[in-house]
């Protein structure tokens, strides 16, 4: 005869699903450069650090700054003490955080008044967070306002992305919008000039630039392969390529990303 199962009273099982809810909203960040970044942000919600003696002993300072008691665990036992996969390449260091928010689209528009031509990334359907990563490394580099993707089919703040970003997560904002073309339509109506990346577009990209001396502009790139959706097509101003030395030049999204801020920066 099998025993009865006891069923569980109300209260625990809301406290259960309470805790999964939280544990689903917060991102787990891994790696030293990406932990200290974190820890080092004023901005970031930290939660909980856990870490090997060897990597606190590097991280020192950080951690001590931050306030945060570390949980001390060894090498052998640390991929049970956090959801990081066991293939992640963590150091001994990984920090539980809640996602950064950046604001408004339209006040990181304005935000920075007179200075260098401002530029925003939009990425259509990039989901790789290793892509976005670099990308948000190139945003920081050349001095871009923000980095904007849709909340769905686009990469979310992962220890992935972080850690690829090498920092520039902290620094670099990264919104995720409802709907991309609707973003954009903002950014228009902030004066900016929307302009999709597009292999097989006649105008090369500094072309277009140098008719838009010091105009503020938005990058528009699509995923490798499929590109930018239809709609995402109609809103851009201009369709522009990147120019190749040769037919069967092709460049991965996070290197066309790359070209193009370092384009839209150094053009008069």
């Amino acid at each position: 005869m099998k025993p009865t199962k006891t069923k569980k009273p109300a209260w625990v099982i809301d406290k259960e699903r309470a805790r999964r809810a939280a544990s689903a909203e917060t991102v787990w960040l891994f790696g030293l450069h990406a932990v200290r970044d974190a820890l080092q942000n004023p901005k970031r919600e930290k939660l909980r650090l856990v870490v090997t003696q060897n990597a606190l002993d590097r991280l020192g300072d950080a951690v001590a700054a931050s306030g945060l008691q570390p949980e001390i665990t060894d090498s052998r036992v640390f991929d049970r003490e956090t959801p990081l996969d066991p293939d992640s390449v963590h150091q001994g260091a990984a920090l539980e955080v809640r996602a950064l928010k950046w604001g408004a689209l339209a006040d990181l528009a304005l935000a920075g008044g007179a200075g260098p031509r401002a530029v925003i990334v939009a990425l259509d359907r990039v989901t790789d967070p290793h892509n976005v990563g670099a990308i948000l490394r190139s945003a920081e580099v050349f001095g871009a306002r923000a980095v904007i993707a849709p909340a769905r089919h686009a990469a979310p703040e992962t220890g992935a992305l972080a850690k690829t970003a090498s920092g520039a997560l902290e620094r670099q904002p990264y919104l995720r919008v409802g709907n991309l073309a609707d973003a954009l339509e903002v950014l228009k109506a902030a004066g900016y000039i929307v302009i999709g990346l597009d292999g097989e577009a006649a105008e090369t990209l500094p072309a277009a630039l140098s008719q838009l001396p010091g105009r503020a502009v938005v990058l528009v790139l699509g995923a490798e392969g499929p590109g930018m959706r239809e709609k995402t097509r109609e809103t851009c101003d201009l369709l522009v390529r990147i120019p190749f030395a040769a037919g069967f030049g092709s460049l991965n999204v996070s290197n066309a990303a790359a070209v193009a801020l370092f384009a839209a920066q150094n053009q008069p």
